[in-house]
């Protein structure tokens, strides 16, 4: 999904609001985790590029675990309210609203900050069941099949539950082809490899209708 914009307020920007230290902090982990990792970035760094003490840090998160939950309960909120933006736009139809659904993916990939999905990052690095981050990333992967599945009963599919897996799985391995080839590689096949999909199971499911 869409990686985080730059942070703004740079010395001499006088039209950008003086930020607190618990937004600075929280800006700052959200692109240090997402550009490099959440292990490779410790709390000392965070502090130093946020330009606060570390008591300013422990004041508004307990913990970098904490910190780290915080930021993908945020990353989460704004995926899904752009994700819900892009349904709406399609109106009432679920194969226009799929293909708006694939292609809000397809479009974060072709961002030039495009770092992969935080939830599928984090998942891999915290392989460890009960890690606040991975419990996280769980619960928005599953709130993102729900969502296909819903979609994918509305069609005269055969077997929508393959249906909505199989786009799943064409998501997740266009984020994951992306780290080795870019987005000129096998992602940017994504909108297309879906269209073709769910025809297949629609007209298989048109077939069985009849």
């Amino acid at each position: 999904m869409k990686a985080k914009e730059k942070l703004s307020g740079c010395k001499g920007d006088a039209l950008e609001p003086r930020k607190n230290a618990a937004q600075r902090v929280f800006e700052t982990a959200q692109e240090l985790f997402y550009q490099r990792g959440i292990r490779a970035v410790g709390v000392d760094e965070i502090v130093s590029q946020a330009g606060v003490t570390k008591p300013s840090l422990y004041r508004s998160f307990a913990s970098k675990d904490e910190l780290v939950t915080a930021c993908l309960d945020k990353y989460a909120e704004d995926a899904w309210a752009q994700i819900d933006a892009a349904i709406a736009a399609a109106g009432d139809d679920p194969r226009a609203q799929l293909d708006a659904f694939i292609g809000h993916y397809a479009d974060q990939i072709r961002q030039p900050d495009f770092r992969g999905c935080p939830m599928a990052n984090t998942a891999v690095e915290f392989p460890e069941p009960g890690y606040p981050g991975r419990t996280k990333a769980e619960t928005c992967k599953v709130e993102v099949r729900a969502r296909l599945l819903d979609m994918t009963r509305r069609l005269p599919a055969h077997d929508p539950e393959a249906l909505a897996d199989g786009l799943l799985m064409l998501v997740e391995g266009a984020y994951s082809t992306y780290h080795v080839f870019g987005s000129q590689g096998p992602a940017s096949t994504l909108v297309q490899s879906a269209r073709t999909l769910i025809d297949a199971y629609v007209a298989n499911g048109s077939q069985r209708s009849g």
